[in-house]
């Protein structure tokens, strides 16, 4: 099998050593791994690609390049121009926090698996949600590194993929806040919206008097309510959400219809 991976943390985050390892585990020892991942961090960028400007490319070691543009510019280069074949599978991860909830609008994570499944590859998101139960741990990642692999087989080998559909089906896992021995078992669930502000905008004055902005992010330990990822990951559960490249609201179209 050959796989590429990607991330938004950047090409030296842990959380991409982790997907690494990870990614091995699945190859097999006569498959390949192929890293192409922004050369610094582009964590919030969404599906942002870098129509106006060109993507610088280096190559760092065998199967392992930096790109100075987004996680879906990377998944571009990736299947365009760097690796010699199309691979079997993109693994987009692992990132640093989760993106559970409304998080996934903005996640570059979700936007390099988002952009192999409109290229027609299959992709999975995997994120480590962070807690007081594993923030401070010797390995934050520990949850996904032990459990990634067994989710991403149980996925490839039993999830629909929607080969058929114009929008194809991709995966968002998201790894609870707790060690590794105390995950619980693989839940599917949809995307929660936490009843916070979100994300906001904080001022501050440079010693040189100048004025800058900083987006400040809100508590994410929040329960969005039954059958959803936060929820799911904040009880120990690993969750998995099938999402789509379609931001349609299809349980409103006929009601729109009969209004105009």
């Amino acid at each position: 099998m050959r796989i590429l991976i990607t991330n938004d943390d950047g090409i030296n985050a842990p959380g991409l050593k982790t997907l690494e390892a990870i990614a091995a585990e699945i190859a097999g020892p006569e498959g390949e791994v192929w890293v192409v991942a922004p050369a610094f961090e582009q964590s919030g960028v969404g599906h942002c690609i870098s129509y106006a400007s060109p993507t610088m490319i280096s190559e760092l070691g065998p199967r392992r390049w930096a790109a100075e543009g987004s996680p879906a510019d990377c998944v571009l280069a990736g299947l365009h121009d760097i690796l010699p074949a199309r691979p079997d599978l993109v693994l987009s991860g692992v990132n640093r926090g989760n993106n559970a909830g409304e998080n996934v609008m903005y996640s570059g994570t979700i936007g390099g698996a988002m952009e192999a499944a409109l290229q027609g590859v299959k992709a999975i998101a995997l994120s480590q949600f962070l807690g007081p139960h594993n923030y401070e741990a010797e390995d934050p990642f520990e949850a996904a590194a032990q459990h990634g692999a067994r989710v991403i087989r149980h996925l490839l080998d039993k999830a629909p993929w929607g080969e058929d559909d114009v929008y194809r089906l991709f995966y968002n896992v998201n790894f609870p806040p707790i060690p590794a021995s105390d995950v619980k078992d693989i839940t599917v669930a949809r995307q929660g919206r936490r009843k916070t502000p979100g994300f906001v905008m904080e001022g501050q004055v440079s010693p040189t008097g100048r004025r800058f902005l900083w987006v400040r992010g809100s508590e994410q330990s929040v329960d969005t309510g039954p059958d959803t990822d936060v929820t799911a990951n904040l009880e120990g559960h690993i969750s998995v959400t099938p999402m789509r490249a379609d931001l349609t609201a299809h349980d409103m179209i006929k009601d729109l219809e009969r209004a105009l």
